[in-house]
C-alpha cells in the first residue's frame, strides 16, 4: 500500500441538505493542511454497506445472473449483490443475497476486497465476497422476477466483459479481483 503522508483535512461541520430524499446529501465544511476552506457534497450511505458476491460453482465455474438493470431499462448479465440488512454481518448479508438471486448458499464464504462506486461524492462501499463448497438453497427475494443463472468460466473472463450486457463495473472488477485471489491462493 502506498502511504500518502498529508494528513486527512478536519471536517469542522457537516450539514444534511436532503435528509428526506432516498439518497441523503450532506455537505462538509472541510479544512486541508495547507489552510484552505472547501465545502464539499457527498452523498451519505447507509452505513451498512453492499455485497457483492462471485459464487464459484467450482475452481473456474462463476454462476452469474441476468437481470432487470432500470437506469439502462435492459437486462444485464452480472454479480449478485445486495445491500446489507441492519444487524447482518457481511458474510451472513452475503449469504442471503446469494440464496435469494441464485438459488445457492456457500460454506466458505470470505470478504476479498472492498470497492467503492465514486469516492469522491458518495460514502458507498461494497464489499467483494468470495463464496465456495456452494449447495442448493433458496430464499425468496425482492426481485419482481425469477432470475437467470448463468455459469461461466474465469478462464474465458476477457470474452464475457466484451459482451454487450455486461457493463457493470463492480462485477467485471470483482470477477478479475477474483481470479487472480484464486490464482493465488487455490
Amino acid at each position: 500500500m502506498i502511504e500518502f503522508p498529508r494528513p486527512l483535512p478536519i471536517i469542522h461541520s457537516t450539514i444534511l441538505l436532503e435528509p428526506q430524499g432516498r439518497f441523503p446529501v450532506e455537505q462538509l465544511d472541510l479544512e486541508f493542511a495547507n489552510g484552505a476552506r472547501r465545502r464539499y457534497e457527498r452523498m451519505r450511505g447507509s452505513g451498512r454497506g453492499a455485497v457483492l458476491i462471485v459464487p464459484m460453482l467450482d475452481q473456474d465455474t462463476v454462476l452469474l445472473i441476468r437481470e432487470y438493470a432500470c437506469g439502462l431499462h435492459r437486462y444485464e448479465l452480472g454479480l449478485p449483490k445486495g445491500r446489507l440488512e441492519r444487524d447482518e454481518d457481511v458474510l451472513e448479508g452475503a449469504n442471503r443475497e446469494m440464496k435469494e438471486e441464485v438459488g445457492y448458499g456457500g460454506r466458505r464464504l470470505q470478504t476479498i476486497h472492498h470497492l467503492s462506486l465514486a469516492p469522491t461524492y458518495m460514502s458507498h462501499q461494497t464489499h467483494v465476497v468470495l463464496a465456495r463448497d456452494l449447495y442448493e438453497e433458496r430464499l425468496e427475494g425482492d426481485e419482481p422476477e425469477l432470475l437467470e443463472v448463468l455459469p461461466w468460466k474465469l478462464s474465458e473472463l476477457e470474452s464475457l466483459v466484451e459482451r454487450e450486457d455486461v457493463t457493470e463495473g463492480r462485477s467485471i472488477a470483482a470477477l478479475f479481483i477474483a481470479r487472480a485471489w484464486l490464482q493465488r491462493n487455490p
